[in-house]
């Protein structure tokens, strides 16, 4: 007898969303799956959405194809094409269910009720459309507590899917041995223009003052190492201002590291592909990085960290998120974008970094402005000799993340609507 088709569809953004809440819960929705008798009568249909962001890097759809686990994915160009004439994309059975998993929640409420399905949205901080969700997973009791009570009978506290991506694997002592800086410059080629000369000369500053330190660059699987030596060239305009240069890169046979890199300063840089590659980074001492969605990654594995931003490149700001974002990309606005991005944003906008943000207070350093390498490099050798203000940023990033498990918790509450059909 044919079986009797469900889909399960995952709406989601940019490339920190699906490593760390999709492919989690995905994974564990694929293992209730598989315990399930074989007589059981229903065929679910695994399926990812991309949606638009400024975030995304439009490379999502290859990454998440790469794990091989989805029926179907739809990339975030074809959304409103999707949502207009879904029958032109894929077959959808009659039942279904979308799940939130990054992105504008509203974009998942459309498509469900497009295509006449159930929706479940995971709210890492606050929960919208309440009234129009079936279900509503979320991070902690805070976000519960924002909701009016009609809604809570419908919200389930599950704990925080980031906690569900460290890594448990036993490191070798050579690294653990070593004190490690990882710098973040970035997975989008606005933001990759500044953050890698930036970070090139930081690393050079801070080896000139201290030899024990030891750096780590986790690169982003939406970028690759030919777009790394292209953005430390002359060929990136930005890199002109900046003395740092790579001179040999060399591919390793190593289980921690994929590539090593020395600048014209003699400053040895270790690269990995893996991703995430929270085994290794919960290994550093502090981050380096830019502003966006990986604060909030380095915040779930409680990794003390120092967010930059150098405005005197405009060109960054086309990296930026939400509406201002959107609107630096537009020929006319970059005309006047010093006037108004820069003294009007920066001065109005109170935090950048994602824990800040939510916290709304100061938990990890924010250096906005005409900032340079010598500046940042001081910086971090005062914290990183500090141990107490790092152990004390650690405690407070802490507090803002939930419990450990979500991913699980998620799945059972995903087919425990599924057996409702």
């Amino acid at each position: 007898m044919k079986k009797k088709s469900v889909a399960v569809i995952f709406v989601s953004n940019g490339p920190g969303e699906l490593t760390t809440w999709v492919k989690p819960v995905l994974y564990a929705c694929k293992e209730i799956i598989q315990k399930l008798p074989a007589s059981h009568e229903i065929e679910y249909l695994m399926r990812l959405v991309l949606v638009p962001c400024p975030n995304a890097t439009g490379k999502e759809s290859v990454l998440a194809k790469s794990w091989e686990q989805f029926e179907f994915i739809s990339s975030a160009k074809h959304f409103w094409k999707l949502l207009i004439n879904p029958a032109k994309f894929a077959s959808w059975p009659k039942q279904g269910l979308v799940v939130f998993l990054g992105g504008d929640q509203f974009w998942s409420i459309l498509l469900a009720k497009r295509l006449g399905y159930k929706n479940i949205t995971y709210a890492e901080w606050t929960a919208r459309w309440p009234a129009l969700n079936k279900e509503i997973a979320v991070m902690n009791k805070a976000v519960q507590d924002k909701l009016h009570k009609k809604f809570h009978k419908k919200c389930h506290i599950i704990g925080d899917l980031m906690a569900d991506v460290q890594d448990n694997n036993i490191l070798p002592n050579k690294i653990k041995k070593k004190r490690w800086i990882a710098l973040l410059p970035g997975s989008k080629k606005a933001k990759l223009s500044v953050g890698i000369p930036f970070l090139l000369e930081v690393a050079d500053l801070i080896n000139d003052s201290n030899k024990d330190i030891h750096f780590i660059i986790p690169m982003a699987p939406t970028t690759s190492i030919q777009e790394y030596l292209f953005f430390q060239s002359d060929q990136n305009s930005i890199a002109k201002n900046y003395r740092s240069r790579i001179i040999d890169i060399q591919k390793l046979n190593d289980d921690c590291f994929d590539y090593e890199v020395e600048t014209n300063n003699q400053t040895k840089i270790n690269i990995t592909l893996k991703h995430p590659s929270y085994e290794i980074l919960t290994e550093c001492d502090l981050a380096i990085t830019t502003v966006g969605a990986n604060t909030a990654e380095l915040a779930a594995i409680n990794l003390p960290m120092i967010v930059i931003l150098p405005t005197q490149h405009l060109k960054v700001m086309n990296a930026w998120d939400g509406i201002v974002g959107i609107i630096s990309r537009i020929p006319l606005i970059k005309a006047i974008q010093n006037l108004v991005i820069k003294y009007w944003y920066l001065r109005s906008k109170k935090f950048f970094a994602w824990p800040n943000i939510k916290a709304q207070s100061l938990i990890v350093p924010e250096r906005i402005g005409e900032i340079f390498p010598t500046d940042i490099a001081q910086e971090v050798l005062y914290m990183i000799d500090n141990k107490d203000y790092l152990l004390e940023q650690k405690r407070n990033l802490s507090l803002q993340r939930g419990e450990k498990g979500a991913s699980n918790k998620l799945a059972k509450l995903i087919f425990k609507s599924l057996e409702k059909f």
